[in-house]
Parts: C-alpha cells; structure tokens; sequence
C-alpha cells in the first residue's frame, strides 16, 4: 500500500495537456502527510442524499453575496410603483382581486420600450417573487408570501412574458459586443438577465416543490406549468433547450457576460421539474418493466442505499508509518518505566509477547492481555467490524511490533452489519449462455449456441448451477430495447413503424440530437473551470462574471468575503453540472438505452472520465468539510434580519456544519456519472486503469458515508481484475468491503482475473460498433428521409397531376413570366433525351 499512496500526489495534475506525472519528494510527503492528520479523525457524516438540499438552501444558493445590495434596490423600485396604486397600503393587506388587478399591471409594464422602465418592473415583480420581504418578520413569513406570489405570477402569465425578454437579451447584439471587448466583466454587465433569470429560477423551483397545504388550484397549476416546459412550446422547442443554446453561446465566448451559475441553476431544476427526480424514476422504472412484462425489481435501490452503514476508510501510507513510530516510542517508555518500577529485582524482566503486525488488522488488533471472553465477545458477527481498516503494502508485513492499546477508536464508531448481504445477486442471460458454453465444451465436445434450456449429458451438478443461475436472472429494460431495436433493424418492413411515446425525456433528446456534441463538450468546460483543481489558464473561460463586483475589494475583510463567495460561487456550478448530467443519463437510459449510450459515448470522447478523476484528486475530506459560506448573507435571513457586524474572525470560522451539503452531493453525482460511463464498458474500464485511478478512489473512500462509499467500491471492483494480484493482495480489507456492500454477480469472477473479459484487446472495436448501433437507431428513428427507397411510387398520371401544391400568393401574379423564361425560352433537346435513355 505504500507503494501505491505514494503514487496519489504523483496524480495531482492529470492535466489537458498530457496528464503528465510530477514527483517531488518533499510535496509528496508535505501532502500525504495532511491528508493523514485529516483522516485519522473523519466523522460519521448524516447525510441524506436527495434530488435536492432544503428549499432554503436552494434559494439562498441562487444570488451571490455580492448582489445582496440588489434586495433593497429591487424593494424600492417596488414599494415606488406601489404606493401609487395602493395609497398607503400593504401587498399583504390587500384582497386576492386587488393583487391580481396589480400583477397586470405590471405585465402590461412589461412590454414598454424603454430598457430601463422595464427593468424597474422586472425588479419589482422580483421583489413579488422575493416574498415582500420588507413586510414580513420571519423567514417563514417570506417564503409563505413568495409561494403565494409565483403562483399568482405564473396564473397571470408573467412566465411567458419573461420568456420573451429572456429570448430578446440572448439576442441583444450590443450588449455581447460590448462584453467581449470589455477587459473585465462584472455583475453590471449582467443586470437584466440576472434579474429575468431569478425570476424564472424561484417560479420553477417553488412551483416544483409540493407541500401538504396546497390548494387544489395549485396542484393543477403545477401540473400545467410541468407539462408547459417539457412540452415544444418555445419555437417548436422545450424551454430547456433555450438554457442549453445558452451555454454553448456562453462557452464559445460570444456572450461572455452571461450570468452562467444562474442558467445552470435554472436549466438543472427545469430538467428535474419535467423529467422527474430519483424516486419518480425508480417508479417509471417498475412500471416500464410491468409494460415489457419482466419480472419486478429484487428491491428498492433507493431504501437498499439509505439503509447501508459508513465503513472505517482505509489508513493511508502515513499513517500507517506514524502508528508504527509511535507504538515504538510507547514501548520503549513502557520497558523503562517498568525496569524502574522493578529495582532491586532481576535485570531481567520477564519480556512481554511480541506480535506480528496483521495487515488486515491494522487498527483491529487484539489485546494479549484480555481474557478470552472479551475476545469473543469482539469476535461476534454482530458486532463485526466494516472491514475497511488500514492496509499495508507487503513490504511492511515482516516488521515486529508492540500491540497497540485496546482502544484506539471510541465504541460509538464501531459499525453493526445486519446479516445477510444487502442487494440480491443478478445473472445476465450472456452469463447462463457463456456458463453452458464452456460446461459443453468441457464435458461433450461441442456447444448448442445460444440454447439455455438444453442439459442433456451435462453432470448433475451442472444441472443445479443452472438452476441457481435462472432463479437469479435478470432481465434489464436496456437488453429489451436492445434486442427489439436489431428486430427492427432486421425486419423493417415486416415490423412496421415503431410506435414512439411522446415522453419529456424524448421531446428533450430530440431538441438535443443535432447538436448534442456542443452542449456536452460546454458543461464540461464549465465544469473543468470550477473543479478546486484546475490551475488559472489566460484561455479558460471565465465563470465569475456573475459574482465579481464593478469595483474590487479594497479591504481585507472585503477581500475575504469576496473569496468566500467566489468559492461558493464555483461549488454551485459544479453542483448543478453534475446533478444536471446525472438527470440526462438515467432519463435517457430509462427512454431508450441508446439515447443513453450516444450521450455517454459523447461525454467520454470528451474526457469526462480523466475530468472526474482529476476532480477527485485532491483531499477530498477538506472539499466536503469546506466553509464557503457566510449565513448572515444568506436569503432570506439577510432580508429579513439585521445584518449583524462581519469579521475576520467569523469569516473564518464560517458555519458549524459538518460537511458541506453541496458538495458532497456533488461527489456523489460524479461518482455515479462515472458509474455509468464505465458499467459493462471494458475499454472505459481500462480508461481507469490507465489514469491510475485506484489509489485516487481509495482515498475518496476516507468519507464515511454509506452512499459514497458503495460507489467508489463498485468503481474498485470492475477493475480489480486489471489491477495484478500484488494489488488485490495488499488490498484485502478493500476487496472485503466491496463484498459486502456491493452488488454480485454470480458469474462475475471480479476478486480473481481469470475473466476472458480481462484480456485487454481491441477495445477501439467495442467503441466503434456501439457507435455504428447508435447511428444506425437515430437513423431509423429520426432521419425523416429513412424510408425513401422503400416509399412506393405513384406512377399515375392522372393522380399526379390531381395533387394539390401549394404555391406563394405572388405566383400567379408572375406565372407568364415564369412560363416563358422557363418553358418557352428553353429548347427542347430531343436527341440528348433520346441519348440519355
């Protein structure tokens, strides 16, 4: 093991321009040696992963802390629009009829030309959206009122009228002229689209989220708006693809002044909104299995998840080498201690007994001096421990050393298994087939292809292996689509037309499609831009346009406030992008499994996997537990509060939570996109073997979260079989891990690498056919031409003469002239006809 940690830091810049390996010693050492003073007390962490944090939390995320000034500047533009209308009166005392005859007339502000009238009303109807925060006196109070007002809003129309401005700022040529000459953007730049952008973002995200109290009117003005912005409504397109086209103009850098943490927000929860989040699809996923007629789910992945237990990490290399130094310091001080204690008696003291160090035990060793009932009452199944404890590299096994005292973890973090393993073992039909395969060969000489029914000859354990086989087959919705889709490809004409359900996910994949590549290749630069671990390049794109105010920070606290948000600002955007690309994934997969794999054939080709891992080569505890957040700015507290006296102190010290609820979210969400990318995919496999990712995976594995973990596992046993056997060796608490709370399958000979798959040729070939099986299934699908050399052909006179062909109303004002230049004029060569025949 210490070999291979010792290669971690060697990894920290798997950079664009060659992934190229750095060793300095003394960085190395500095670095391992960090990660091991915050590794040795990592806490059990209480998290609950979801579709989202908090509905608080995800409004105070949309503003930076440099627009809070804007709350007040949006509250006067309205309480001066107002107090004309009203005479003295509050929004909240005002009658139900009143409040709609307002909101029209700010609509009907709206469409004034004048840019900056339609800003103040912009901000006024986002001060409506706010909650009328300047009335209310708790943060309850706030977010009562603002779910009141969007609901208002969106019955009114304002939605529709934001879209339209939305779409005419995209196009506003002067203010994108203007930015890309500027030398430094600002939040000034972006006024009008922030202000549009929120508006929109606290309409989809209140609107989305359902609550026990709402009204029936509601709950149907939800289900409208749902269906309005999965449905082709916007220019024959869904609203999503507006935000789409938005990144991609944002990342070639023609419009450099858009507000991209706010788009990215907004495009992520408009996809969650229409789509559906992680429960909806386990639900889509049992009833698209009870329409194909396949067996139900062994389980419900999502309990499976939330029930599991976080496991000890790993011990790193360091330390392992600081418990050996200072279990070496205690047993000289305690031969000293003991020979001074003993004068006058022998010089030679009985010795106590040496042990040698287990690696498998490292923090889990046993007191010689216990008796034995406490020795097995620590050796209870029940009671056992997660098997993730510390490894050591074999060159460390012969060392002798002095037991450790018994206690070197508090009780509390022991972990209780239930017994049993938690997921159901599944078979794939290939597996059974492949098993028969080999069984024949072996004892009658040749095979029956693909038959799995066939026994006769086979020994009779042979028939109990099949048995058990079948009773844990699994049949996924993928091969279903899969195999009808080589049905269709076979038998176009026999088959028919395939009958498509007009689904989100498929209206979305269809506005995607022609420019898929583009949209792909944006997220990921802006992810690459806002990853802790990228170094500052003069060409990357700038993602702070947003958040850096027009005059820069004179003052250190200032200063301190400003980095505080710029790396809030950062962790938001890669929150969002890997919530956003894990959504398109699993919806896409559960549409069509080929919408799915032309998707991750895209991200892959793109270097999503070396991005995900260069992501996660860092100190990934210090990522989680970051404080780049400042409470008392948050909304709606900084709204309804007084704002209390900011140093440099409390900047420092920052919220007392455990982790950082984004953040881990979004390691999570990286981990399982590369999940996906790499499942049943042998080359992508290797990917990870080549970049060396096992001992970077590892060390994500010092998070003690159930969820994270059961990922970074699943990501260690599909290439445990490349990894040689010194590795899986030196990794055995590892390898004991991911047996217990990973998957198995039964056929799946992961822990050994006698796997035929394990040989590593040709997998550019893998990647070419699923690129040929793709393009071939958009062809059918969506090529509108794909039929033409089957169409029949009219050869009728009188029919074709009888079809009615729309022509332009200016036609038969110049039909002559068009007969003569085209007929009259034109001679007939009825030689060359004749010669062409």
């Amino acid at each position: 093991m210490l070999a291979e940690d010792m290669e971690v830091p060697l990894l920290n810049n798997l950079n664009d321009n060659g992934d190229r390996l750095r060793s300095k010693g003394k960085d190395v050492f500095k670095e391992q040696q960090k990660e091991s003073e915050s590794s040795m007390e990592s806490p059990n962490l209480e998290f609950e992963y979801g579709d989202t944090d908090t509905l608080v939390a995800e409004l105070s995320e949309l503003y930076s802390y440099t627009e809070e000034p804007e709350f007040a500047l949006n509250r006067d533009y309205f309480e001066e629009d107002f107090r004309s209308h009203a005479r003295g009166r509050r929004w909240i005392d005002l009658s139900a009829e009143e409040r709609r005859t307002y909101v029209m007339r700010l609509l009907d502000a709206l469409e004034v030309t004048d840019r900056d009238k339609r800003l103040k009303v912009a901000r006024a109807i986002l001060y409506l959206a706010q909650g009328v925060f300047d009335e209310c006196d708790t943060e309850v109070d706030v977010l009562r009122w603002s779910r009141r007002n969007l609901f208002l809003l969106y019955d009114m129309g304002i939605f529709t009228a934001l879209l339209e401005l939305l779409s005419m700022e995209m196009d506003n040529s002067q203010a994108c002229s203007s930015a890309v000459r500027k030398p430094a953007i600002s939040l000034a730049d972006s006024t009008e689209l922030r202000v549009l952008l929120s508006i929109m973002y606290l309409m989809v995200e209140t609107i989305r989220v359902q609550t026990e109290d709402d009204r029936p009117e509601w709950r149907a003005a939800r289900e409208a708006f749902k269906n309005e912005l999965g449905a082709p409504l916007y220019n024959g397109e869904p609203f999503a693809l507006l935000l789409f086209s938005m990144v991609t103009k944002f990342c070639s850098m023609n419009a450099p002044h858009f507000p991209m943490k706010k788009v990215l927000l907004l495009l992520w929860k408009t996809v969650l909104f229409t789509l559906g989040g992680f429960e909806e699809l386990q639900e889509m996923k049992v009833r698209g299995r009870q329409r194909l007629n396949l067996p139900p789910l062994p389980e419900d992945s999502i309990k499976v998840v939330r029930a599991m237990r976080a496991a000890s990490p790993p011990a790193s290399a360091m330390e392992l080498i600081e418990q050996q130094q200072q279990q070496k310091r205690g047993r000289r001080s305690r031969r000293s201690a003991f020979v001074d204690s003993l004068e006058g008696e022998s010089p030679f003291p009985k010795k106590q007994p040496l042990v040698k160090q287990d690696s498998l035990d490292t923090y889990n060793e046993r007191d010689p001096f216990k008796n034995d009932d406490a020795r097995d009452e620590e050796e209870d199944p029940e009671d056992g421990d997660s098997g993730m404890e510390g490894e050591v590299d074999p060159l460390d096994r012969d060392v002798i050393i002095q037991p450790p005292p018994p206690l070197l973890r508090p009780p509390a973090e022991r972990v209780n298994f239930p017994k049993g393993l938690p997921w159901a073992p599944k078979v794939r039909e290939k597996d059974i087939e492949h098993f028969l395969e080999t069984s024949r060969n072996k004892f009658i000489g040749f095979t029956l292809g693909n038959d799995i029914e066939t026994l006769v000859g086979l020994p009779r354990p042979i028939h109990e292996s099949v048995k058990t086989l079948k009773q844990h087959k699994y049949m996924s919705i993928a091969e279903v689509q899969m195999k009808r889709e080589e049905e269709l490809q076979q038998c176009p004409l026999s088959l028919g037309e395939e009958e498509v359900e007009e689904t989100p996910a498929e209206t979305l994949y269809l506005g995607l499609l022609p420019n898929l590549s583009q949209y792909v290749i944006a997220l990921l630069k802006l992810l690459l831009a806002a990853a802790p671990t990228s170094k500052a390049k003069t060409d990357s794109i700038n993602i702070l346009a947003d958040v850096l105010p027009e005059e820069m920070p004179i003052t250190v606290l200032q200063s301190m406030k400003l980095g505080i948000d710029v790396n809030r600002h950062k962790e938001i955007i890669v929150k969002a992008i890997s919530a956003l690309l894990l959504l398109l994934l699993k919806h896409l997969k559960l549409n069509h499994v080929y919408q799915f794999e032309i998707v991750s054939q895209h991200l892959v080709f793109a270097n999503c996997i070396p991005l995900i891992l260069k992501f996660f080569n860092q100190n990934i505890m210090s990522y989680i537990s970051a404080k780049n957040s400042i409470c008392a700015l948050d909304f709606p507290h900084c709204a309804v509060h007084e704002m209390p006296e900011l140093t440099a102190e409390s900047l420092e010290t920052g919220d007392n939570n455990q982790f950082c609820w984004r953040n881990l979210f979004s390691c999570i969400n990286l981990l399982r996109i590369l999940n996906k990318l790499t499942k049943w995919k042998h080359s992508r496999t290797m990917m990870l073997v080549v970049f060396k990712s096992a001992p970077i995976l590892k060390r994500a594995l010092k998070v003690k979260q159930a969820m994270m973990q059961l990922y970074v596992l699943k990501l260690l046993k599909i290439q445990t079989k490349y990894l040689g056997r010194q590795w899986r060796k030196s990794n055995m608490k590892t390898m004991s891990a991911i047996y217990q709370k990973v998957r198995h399958r039964l056929n799946d000979d992961w822990a050994y690498g006698n796997d035929i798959d394990a040989r590593p040729w040709d997998f550019q070939a893998e990647e070419c056919a699923l690129r040929e099986n793709i393009e071939r299934f958009n062809g059918r699908r969506y090529d509108k031409n794909r039929n033409g050399d089957f169409a029949p052909v009219d050869n009728c006179l009188q029919s074709v003469l009888g079809q009615r062909v729309d022509l332009p109303d200016d036609f038969h004002y110049s039909y002559e002239m068009w007969l003569e230049r085209e007929v009259f004029a034109q001679p007939i060569e009825w030689e060359g006809l004749l010669a062409d025949q």
